[in-house]
């Protein structure tokens, strides 16, 4: 087997608010509105903090999309002092920045404005394009159609926010449909030169949704989908699994290069029940490949320049900082 470079990113993952318009059935990061529906601010900073005491590298804001659209939400956020979530989250991307993390944030559908806005403290940001074919699991789910998702990927790029993306295995597409996704991003890619990485995340059924029973894909089935990944994409676009949701050691043979985002201090809050692997054991996970950590904004974006003038001495900082960890592996 070829020695090949496997990247990762050590950060933290701070869900904002888990209150979301959309009602997808494979969900359960999605919670009622409520008295515990907006995380603390003290809460965020904590983790900010124990995240930049661990060497964590990026600050991973996320929340439901659109909450706003829920009734009762506005009167939870305006008592943590903010008028919408994204004014919390700009605020909490400065305080990031401030703690020397990197912000990366994925919150849904933004229009063009939403994301100028956000581009300003964040190092990168994406959207998961989860399939490109109408599938009953997303019937409740207006955030989740699939010309939606492509026109705020359009946006980024025409905005240059270093992005990623990518689809869901398993939850009613076909093979077909996974290649007309992977060609969608594909040519965005080609038209702006934006795409970071593209996870390939399998579907892991979960109690108390409408598909707890669904059927998880095979493994031939997921190895072929990464497969058609690496061969659709442009070289320079990395093709990720999450490895604490599939047998990265194994699929990394059918084409992966990049494990994502790994954290030491906090859990996946979209998949709960399972636990990141520890940073040392991903090099055993690798194999005979090279492990590297990276910034969640790739190289060549910072060569081109694609970041807030605001933090570029902090991803110098951060680059020589895992340049030293990765020279000591």
């Amino acid at each position: 087997m070829q020695q090949r470079e496997i990247t990762y990113s050590r950060n933290v993952f701070l869900p904002l608010t888990n209150v979301c318009r959309n009602r997808c059935g494979y969900c359960i990061f999605r919670t009622p509105v409520g008295p515990d529906c907006v995380m603390p601010r003290e809460e965020a900073e904590g983790i900010i903090g124990a995240g930049a005491a661990a060497g964590c590298t990026e600050a991973l804001f996320t929340f439901g999309e659109k909450p706003e659209e829920e009734i009762g939400f506005s009167g939870y956020i305006e008592k943590t002092g903010y008028s919408t979530i994204l004014d919390y989250c700009y605020d909490m991307c400065e305080f990031s920045i401030s703690s020397g993390m990197l912000p990366h944030t994925n919150a849904g559908i933004l229009d063009y404005n939403e994301l100028d806005v956000l581009k300003e403290v964040n190092a990168s940001m994406g959207l998961m394009l989860e399939t490109t074919a109408e599938i009953p699991a997303h019937r409740n789910s207006p955030g989740k159609k699939p010309e939606v998702r492509i026109t705020m990927m359009e946006d980024a790029g025409k905005l240059r926010i270093p992005f990623t993306t990518g689809i869901l295995v398993g939850i009613g597409e076909t093979a077909a449909d996974r290649e007309e996704s992977f060609e969608v991003i594909r040519d965005l890619h080609k038209r702006y030169g934006h795409i970071q990485e593209v996870i390939v995340q399998n579907f892991c059924p979960k109690d108390g949704t409408d598909m707890k029973d669904y059927p998880t894909v095979g493994r031939e089935e997921f190895c072929s989908a990464i497969s058609s990944a690496r061969e659709i994409l442009p070289a320079d676009i990395s093709v990720q699994i999450p490895p604490n949701l599939a047998d990265a050691q194994y699929f990394i043979g059918c084409g992966v290069n990049d494990l994502g985002g790994v954290s030491p201090v906090t859990i996946d809050y979209v998949n709960p029940e399972h636990p990141w692997p520890a940073i040392d054991e991903l090099k055993a996970t690798v194999g005979d490949h090279v492990l590297k950590e990276r910034l969640c904004i790739y190289q060549r974006y910072i060569d081109k320049g694609w970041f807030p003038e605001r933090l570029k001495c902090l991803i110098e900082k951060l680059n020589d900082d895992i340049g030293k960890r990765n020279e000591q592996q």
